[in-house]
Order: structure tokens, then sequence, then C-alpha cells
């Protein structure tokens, strides 16, 4: 179905194609139907349907989402279809969605939460980001650029995807590895360097310069940031409460725009950077009760406009210019990803990393990211590099960015098989035990609670090194690995051990370890937890010892106590969950028998799917409360 849709949107895109090529009657028609309706509607439904059917396309082709929206730009810009002939205009007002992406920013933020990396934050990344950009500035340079140029263009290559990055680092599932905060610590430093660098940007402008200081401006930009900190500690914590009393959901969704639009226009009317007001509003209410539904009702608004400002940048593309250049810039992806590339491994063995890891971050992070296309389209339109600078430089960066997936897949590839570091995490190997505990969640922090309090020997293993380290300051001893992989079972001792239970939350991965168990280790008792009923059936036929749906039990027990507080007996409440235990053991036993389907007791076995139905049918009558109840019965 992937390959088929796959092929389907390139097959659109080759008759687009193809009409371009012979100056197709029914693109003309559509120029010409924009150009006399004054409607902004066609324009908004254009830019809708491009974005839909490209995005999704590029997201297949592994490509990520913003190289979808510059593409849809591209091929409805002037330079492709020329379907719009102003992509300023649009850029204009897609850059509210630049300011609420500073904001979620911001929101990110937390004080506490930065001060816990702030070694690797600020230390390699602050490390990082200097040493890429001074090789980087010096290719520029070697380039015959100047050093205003040059450093501009350093700077901006330096910031990678973090879009790219996360995607493949959540693909890999490595985001929760040492190696892997490693490198979100790195973005998490770049998108801090976003406002500044814009700042500078500003600095560097050769618009608006005087030769005096203008203190009266420089004092009312002062007066301004003072008001959005006082406010924003003070005024906006009460101010969303009131609201939230209100319990009107759209009015917390208007607070929330208002907001972050409010500081960005204070900070623009005072001579400031808008987004320096969205990303200091959203550090202000970083630590705010409200953090989590503001940045819910503001996501739409940012994924919607970021996307329109992508669009207008794909539109802004100068194909002849990128044609003219051609040899230059492709000498440019290489060189520059080439020298970020080394410079990121420099970096990372010199603090430490093994040479897988520095390999690994440095295919990662070779790209340039999409604030770049933010940074050098603001930098044109201060006058700091020229519009040649900006075509050129932001076609280098869309190249890396297409590029990186495929780097990191070679250098996979080329790495040495190297066991990979884990920082104040030990992993099994070579244990012996009494039984094997897989999972350290919810589930299995209680099921290790009556283990231990036996004194039995047991081995605990989980795959999420935060985890494991959270367990280790309450004096739990878990070691890291992966129980779905032979080789960590066998140095876990599952070869020794009488009994191993599975605690995970995962279906797929309960079910695979299940099987290796009875295949590799058949003297191991294997207990399992089971989702639902449906997965408990599976367990059971692909033959495990013993399993427990997660929620029957203690929903038998919340049953009982309600049973209890409606002064039902005792003795009656016993009864009542023997008796609905009984029922369920009956029922699953038929449903999980050989017996035939046209036997009355599984005739509710839909294709070997049980189908849901009470235990005990209801005594009484539905009663109808309400007219839109009666108007249901009726239909």
């Amino acid at each position: 179905m992937n390959l088929l849709f796959a092929l389907q949107n390139i097959a659109f895109f080759l008759i687009i194609s193809f009409f371009r090529a012979y100056d197709s009657k029914v693109v003309q028609h559509l120029k010409m139907a924009i150009e006399q309706n004054s409607n902004d509607l066609i324009h908004v439904v254009i830019l809708l349907g491009a974005a839909v059917v490209a995005v999704p396309l590029f997201r297949k082709l592994g490509l990520g989402s913003v190289l979808g929206y510059l593409f849809a730009g591209l091929v409805i810009g002037p330079f492709g279809f020329g379907l719009f002939s102003d992509p300023q205009s649009i850029l204009h007002v897609a850059e509210l969605g630049v300011v609420m992406f500073l904001f979620v920013i911001g929101l990110e933020m937390r004080p506490s939460h930065l001060w816990s990396l702030r070694g690797q934050i600020f230390g390699l990344g602050s490390l990082q980001i200097a040493t890429c950009s001074v090789a980087l500035t010096a290719i520029g340079l070697a380039f015959g650029y100047s050093l205003t140029v040059s450093f501009i263009s350093a700077i901006g290559f330096v910031l990678s995807s973090t879009a790219i990055v996360m995607q493949l680092l959540g693909e890999r599932g490595d985001v929760g590895l040492p190696h892997g905060q490693k490198t979100v610590s790195i973005l998490l430093f770049e998108d801090l360097l976003i406002v500044p660098l814009l700042a500078l940007v500003a600095i560097l402008s050769p618009i608006g310069r005087t030769d005096g200081i203008q203190w009266r401006t420089i004092g009312i930009a002062l007066g301004v940031v003072v008001f959005v900190v006082a406010a924003g500690r003070w005024l906006l914590n009460p101010f969303f409460h009131i609201l939230a009393n209100s319990r009107a959901r759209e009015v917390l969704t208007a607070a929330a725009l208002f907001v972050v639009l409010g500081t960005a226009l204070l900070m623009q009317v005072s001579g400031l950077s808008m987004a320096l007001g969205a990303f200091l509003a959203g550090v202000l209410l970083a630590e705010s009760t409200f953090r989590h539904q503001i940045e819910a009702d503001i996501e739409p608004f940012r994924g919607i406009l970021l996307g329109l400002f992508f669009i207008g940048v794909g539109m802004s593309l100068d194909i002849k210019i990128i044609t003219q250049n051609a040899p230059a810039i492709l000498a440019g992806v290489v060189l520059l990803m080439l020298g970020k590339s080394i410079c990121i491994y420099a970096v990372a063995r010199f603090m430490g990393s093994s040479h897988r890891e520095a390999v690994d971050r440095a295919s990662l992070m070779a790209q340039g990211g999409e604030f770049a296309v933010v940074l050098y389209s603001a930098a044109q339109q201060a006058h700091v590099i020229p519009g040649e600078v900006n075509a050129s430089m932001t076609a280098i960066v869309v190249l890396s960015m297409a590029l990186t997936p495929l780097a990191s897949l070679v250098a996979k590839k080329l790495l040495c098989s190297e066991e990979p570091s884990l920082d104040g995490v030990e992993e099994a190997r070579d244990l012996s035990s009494c039984g094997l505990v897989i999972g350290f969640g919810r589930f299995g922090q209680v099921v290790s609670q009556l283990l231990l309090a036996r004194d039995l020997d047991i081995t605990i293993i989980d795959s999420n090194p935060e985890r494991i380290r959270n367990a280790s300051k309450f004096g739990f001893k878990i070691y890291y690995g992966d129980g779905s992989r032979l080789d960590v079972l066998r140095a876990s001792g599952a070869e020794k051990v009488c009994f191993i239970a599975v605690c995970i939350d995962n279906k797929k991965t309960a079910n695979k370890i299940l099987q290796l168990v009875k295949t590799e280790f058949p003297q191991a008792k294997i207990l399992v937890r089971s989702y639902d009923r449906i997965h408990a059936r599976e367990l059971v036929l692909d033959g495990v010892d013993y399993q427990m749906r997660e929620t029957f039990e203690s929903a038998i027990v919340f049953g009982q106590e309600a049973l209890r507080t409606a002064e039902v007996p005792e003795d009656d409440i016993i009864a009542i969950a023997e008796d609905i235990r009984r029922r369920d053991a009956e029922r699953f036993a038929l449903e999980t028998s050989g017996a035939s389907n046209n036997d009355v007791a599984v005739r509710n076995l839909y294709y070997g799917i049980p189908k849901p139905a009470p235990l005990i049918e209801p005594k009484r009558q539905t009663k109808i409360l309400n007219a839109e109840g009666q108007n249901l019965n009726q239909s």
C-alpha cells in the first residue's frame, strides 16, 4: 500500500510536469482564474492542496515534511507553474509560524530542565557550534566571500535540522539512550541560538544605522523587556486561572494566541524582534501549570503557519540562479557537509565519545536545518547577504537535508560492531538468578515487590536507561537490556532461571519474547502480561505458562469496592466476584479450546477473535433519560 501510494503521487507530479512542459491550457486557465478572481479563497485552496500532495509524498520517501513544503512552494511559485507571483506576501503572513515555533521552543526551556543538562547543552553544544562555525566560515572565505557573508552562511548551516535528526533517532529508538541524549542536548543549544542569531543579523544590518547612539530607542526596548518579564512572572498565571474557571476551551485558545502575538507585537513596536518576544513569553510560561494546555492550543496554528512559511521559501527559490551556479552549489554541499562532519567527529572524540558514537552523530547532524532558511531570509531582508547567496545557501541546505538519511545509512554500514557505551547503566552480562523479570514499568515494579519481599534472587532488565537510573536512586539494581534479543536473554541468565516474567506493555515484543523463551529456554516457566483478551488468547495459543490481563483483576477489585459503597453484604460481594471470575475463565477456556465453530458455546467467536459480550446479562431494561436517547432508541 505504501508503494502504491508513492507511485500514485509520483504519477500525479509527472502529469503536472507534462502539462508544464507543453504550456498546458489547464495551467494557463488556472492562472487566469487566479488573476481575475480577487477572492483569496482560491489561493488558500491551492496552498493547502500543494501541501496535502507534496508533504505525504516526501514523508513516504523518508525526506521529511520540510522538504515537501519547500518542493510544493517551488512547484506553484514564480519559478514553477507561476500560480503565485509574489512569494513575499505569503512570507509576511507565514512569519507568524516562526514566531509560534519559537514560543513553543521557549515553553520547553524550563530553567530546571536546562540546569540538569547544563554540561551537555552548554559545554558539548557550545564547543561543537564554535568549532563548526570557524571551519565553515573558513570555507566561505576560501570561496571568496566577505567575512560577514561567510560567517552568516556558516552559522546558518551549523544549525542542524531538529525535525530530521529527531525523526531518525526516534525511528531507531535511540532518543532515551545516552548518546541520543547528547544529540538532543546539542539540538537544544542550537534552538537557544536561534533568537541571538536573529538579533545578530539585525545588528549587522546596514539598514537604519545612524552615527549616534539612540538612547531613547534603547530605553524603550529595555522597558518593554522588563514589562514582559514582570507580566510573565506575576500576571500570566492568575490570568489563565481566571480564564480556566470559565470552562470555555475556545477562550483559553484565544488567550494563548493573544499572549504569543501580543508579546511579539509589543517587541516589534519597541524595535526588537517578534521572535525574541515569542521566545521570551514561552520561557516565562515554561513553569506554568497551563504550559501543556497552551502548547496544545498553539500547536495546530504553529504547524500550519510554519508549513506555509516553508512553502513561501520554496516559492522564493530562484531556479535561474541555482542553475547558473550549479558547480558552486554542489561543491558547497560536499564541502560544508564534509567539514561539519569532521568537526562534529573531532569534538565528540575530544569529549570522550567512542568512535562509533562520534561517526553516528556526525552523520546525523551533518546537514543544515530548517532554521538556516529562516536566518538566510532574515539576513537578505536586512541586506546582510545578497539574494544570490540566500538562494544558493538555501539550495545547499535543502540538498543536505535530503542527503542526511542516505548519509546515516551509509555510516551505519561502515561502522564497526562496537558495544554501545551506557553511562551510569550496567548491562546484563553473565548473570545468574532464580528468576528473570523483563520490564520495570508500572506493572513490573509491583511484580518485583512481591518477589523481593520473599527475598528471591531475581534479575531485572529494562531498555529505558532513564528508568534504570531513577530506580537506582531507590536502591533497585536494574540492568540494561532488550529482552527481545536472544543474546541479551542469554547474558541475563535465562538458561538457568526457573521462571521468566514478561512485564512489558508492547504486545508484539511480548509475543516475540515468548517464542524465543519457548524455543531456546524450555526449562523456564514463562509468565506474560497480556494487554487485552485478544492478546491473552494469542499468548495461550502460543504456549504461555501463565498470562494475566493487565486490567482484569484491578477492575474486579474496583467493582468490589463499588459494591461495598452500595452497602452490599460482604459475603455477596465475594460470591459475585468469584462468579464473574468463573464465568470469565469458562468463556476464555472455550475461546482457546479446539471446539467446533458450530458449537453453541463458541458462536460468538468471529474469525477466531473473541466477540465482546457481557458475562452477566442486564436484568433491567434500558431507561431513556433524554430526548436524544429517545430518538436514538426509535432509530
